[in-house]
């Protein structure tokens, strides 16, 4: 109910507002704050409220006007000399409501800070939609500042619930560097927005959700929603100020997963983070796992992508929850003591019109030129890694996920198809560089900018490339002219091991040099051993059916590959499901197959993985030295005629580890191995036990080294290999 009404001479338009007031009507201005809210002179205002029936203003000092109407396109204009200092709040009549509003118009400063728009560690706090603190007449005022980066739109307004998602609404002002921004006053997190753009010509373009948006709603809105960062209540304060050791002398013996079809409820409905929370973690933990991975988390319009095509960095999927559910499946894991990394796709980003792809109806993130801007296998854009927006917004967005979700590594997906122009290109596809070459050194530079940036502020970061090429040095450091990265997948490890192992152990004997040919590169990089989701999907076969034989044999077969995983150097990876056998293909439209644990051999494959994870993190000497070559001796690598190997595991004060692969269905008695001396050798893991599911042969529980020449060496052990399997021993010297 309006009480107080007071006359007033109504000033004349000026020229500017005159000039807006048709470009507003159009939906072509880009500085709307020259037109609407109060003039320079602050003796009138301006609103814009396209269906209103009627607009009062009402001064702070008491003062209310009915606004007159300009026209009939929703102007409406007042003029009093109190406006010079009073500010103003806005009744709306609407046809069925009244909404009092405090005109955004009114706040011309944003309170933006220019020198944190050039840092990346910073940018991230200034751009998209941050809840900030104006102040009008002396007073707080709460709201919501959005900032966006499109510097060839011809006009931008922002949209939402809180304006009925019309653009004449809120049309945001271009300010410097090719930004707009604009703060809405008295709307708070959880607000649903996207940005409505026109482009250079004036055509509208898809609603664009905001690229730094860190929170999404699901398909089909897929807006962007306004996300208060410093509201969640962190409790891993412990975890964050542990005495780390480096990760390179640390255990790592990842879980990878993809949240979606880890397990699914029975009416087929997604667990939340919450859930998985107080399933998953238990579960790893229990397990031994030191980290859980996870398949990309930023939003993404397709499942069946499994988050590889991400459109938004910034925002965990609303798949499984909020931005703050995230926080606490992270929180919960370091209570936990389990470390969390994330695979990062800065590869690449999908068509979808409401992402990045054309955002200001330029290609504005990707290159312009398909020849390098188009991934022919994947179908989408790539980055433009030349432009420094571009750049900024990826390396901001790494240190983003370590600040913000404390999230412990970065698994960068794609990183051969950043480094080479011709990727997955042929003849005339691809564009050479500078120099003639087919390197793509824009996207190198920007490698080891975000390497050093991530390490630089958090130097306990784990930095992972998934690399598949030959190129030198990517976990070198920069300033030794690698790209900076922690670790590299080994992904020649893994090719040249699943060849072997899938050959029959009739025919291993032809293929022995295939299983020990990774050791001659295993300290080329600093190698994460993974055995990911890429090796059990589009027709490969899970780990288990890759393995040759009836059931038995390929469950020792599938034992053995675990056991010489984490034996060998190099931290672990192993994809969900194959910890138990899995016999399916994984689909991520459903769980995994848990009712297999009904069954003793996929009972057996489960205890081994976790009485091998177990033993590897309370065994220093399986992973202290793992970048060392001295950490690594053969003891027998040529025995093709019966398929066995046997190595040391060594480190400086820490008992050595023997470890014999047997890998024929063939027990073999009296097996000798060459020693330096008198020792001891005390058996801690047996693949053939009969709880794993193994034939339980015998096998003494300590052997002792004789004098007996054997290979050289003065005495020599002699052992019994069960047939398909792993024997872990740890050495012991003996008195002399």
């Amino acid at each position: 109910m309006i009480t107080a009404t007071t006359a007033s001479t109504l000033a004349p338009l000026t020229p500017c507002q005159q000039h807006g007031l048709a470009r507003l009507a159009q939906t072509s201005c880009d500085h709307p704050f020259e037109c609407l809210g109060p003039d320079d002179s602050y003796h009138s205002v301006l609103t814009w409220q396209p269906g209103a029936k009627a607009v009062w203003i009402h001064l702070a000092n008491g003062k209310s006007y009915e606004m007159e109407a300009v026209g009939d396109g929703g102007f409406y204009h007042q003029g009093d000399p109190h406006l010079i200092s009073a500010g103003y709040e806005l009744q709306v009549i609407w046809p069925q409501a009244n909404q009092f509003v405090l005109d955004p118009y009114q706040f011309q400063s944003l309170l933006i800070d220019e020198l944190a728009l050039q840092d990346p560690k910073l940018i991230y706090r200034e751009m998209g939609a941050q809840c900030i603190t104006m102040v009008l007449a002396g007073q707080p005022v709460q709201g919501v500042r959005f900032l966006v980066y499109a510097p060839n739109a011809n006009s931008m307004s922002v949209v939402g619930d809180f304006n009925h998602w019309n653009g004449q609404r809120h049309p945001m002002q271009r300010l410097e560097r090719g930004l707009w921004g604009i703060f809405i006053p008295n709307i708070s997190a959880g607000e649903c927005y996207k940005f409505e753009i026109k482009d250079s010509q004036g055509r509208c373009l898809p609603h664009k959700a905001d690229p730094w948006g860190a929170q999404a709603q699901p398909f089909p809105s897929l807006a962007s929603v306004v996300y208060d960062q410093y509201a969640y209540q962190w409790h891993d304060q412990a975890w964050s100020q542990r005495a780390t050791t480096p990760a390179h002398q640390s255990a790592m013996s990842c879980y990878e997963v993809h949240l979606g079809s880890w397990k699914r409820h029975f009416d087929g409905r997604l667990y939340t983070y919450r859930e998985l929370a107080s399933t998953l973690i238990p579960y790893v933990k229990d397990m031994g796992f030191t980290h859980i991975e996870l398949m990309p988390v930023a939003e993404h319009p397709f499942d069946g992508s499994w988050g590889y095509q991400p459109v938004g960095l910034f925002a965990p999927t609303s798949r499984y929850g909020s931005a703050d559910d995230f926080k606490y499946f992270v929180d919960q894991c370091h209570l936990a003591g389990i470390g969390v990394i994330m695979d990062w796709v800065p590869a690449h980003f999908p068509e979808d019109g409401h992402g990045l792809a054309h955002f200001d109806g330029t290609p504005l993130y990707h290159y312009a030129d398909p020849r390098m801007g188009w991934h022919p296998d994947w179908h989408s854009y790539i980055y433009d890694y030349g432009r420094d927006h571009v750049r900024q917004f990826l390396v901001a967005n790494a240190l983003y996920w370590f600040e913000h979700f404390h999230i412990d590594g970065l698994r960068v997906d794609a990183v051969a198809s950043m480094l080479y122009r011709d990727y997955s290109r042929k003849g005339e596809e691809w564009l050479a560089n500078e120099h003639g070459g087919n390197e793509n050194l824009e996207a190198i530079s920007l490698l080891k900018w975000i390497n050093e940036a991530v390490y630089h502020h958090f130097p306990h970061a784990m930095m992972i490339a998934e690399e598949s090429t030959s190129f030198r040095g990517v976990s070198a450091p920069t300033n030794l002219g690698g790209l900076g990265f922690g670790f590299k997948w080994n992904m020649g490890w893994m090719h040249d091991t699943l060849t072997y192992f899938e050959e029959d152990p009739l025919y291993r004997r032809w293929h022995h040099h295939t299983l020990t040919l990774p050791l001659l590169y295993a300290f080329s990089e600093n190698y994460v051993l993974s055995l990911s989701h890429d090796e059990v999907v589009h027709g490969k076969g899970s780990l288990m059916n890759k393995m040759p034989g009836d059931e038995w044999q390929q469950t020792a077969n599938l034992r053995n590959l675990f056991g010489l995983m984490f034996a060998q150097p190099g931290k672990k990876l192993m994809f969900m499901g194959s910890e138990f056998g899995q016999n399916d293909e994984w689909d991520h439209g459903q769980e995994l197959q848990w009712h297999l644990l009904a069954y003793g051999r996929h009972q057996g494959i489960q205890r081994w993985v976790k009485d091998l994870n177990h033993h590897y993190s309370q065994s220093p000497v399986l992973y202290c030295a793992d970048s060392d070559p001295h950490c690594f001796n053969w003891r027998q690598v040529d025995d093709y005629e019966n398929s066995v190997i046997a190595f040391e595991r060594r480190a400086p004060n820490l008992p050595t580890q023997l470890i014999v692969i047997n890998l024929t269905a063939q027990p073999i008695h009296d097996y000798r191995l060459g020693a330096d001396g008198p020792t001891r050798y005390d058996l801690k893991l047996n693949s053939d036990a009969g709880c794993y599911w193994g034939s339980d042969a015998p096998v003494k529980q300590q052997a002792k080294t004789e004098d007996y020449p054997w290979h050289g060496c003065e005495q020599s052990v002699s052992l019994q290999l069960p047939p398909m399997s792993v024997l872990y021993y740890q050495i012991e010297p003996l008195a002399t």
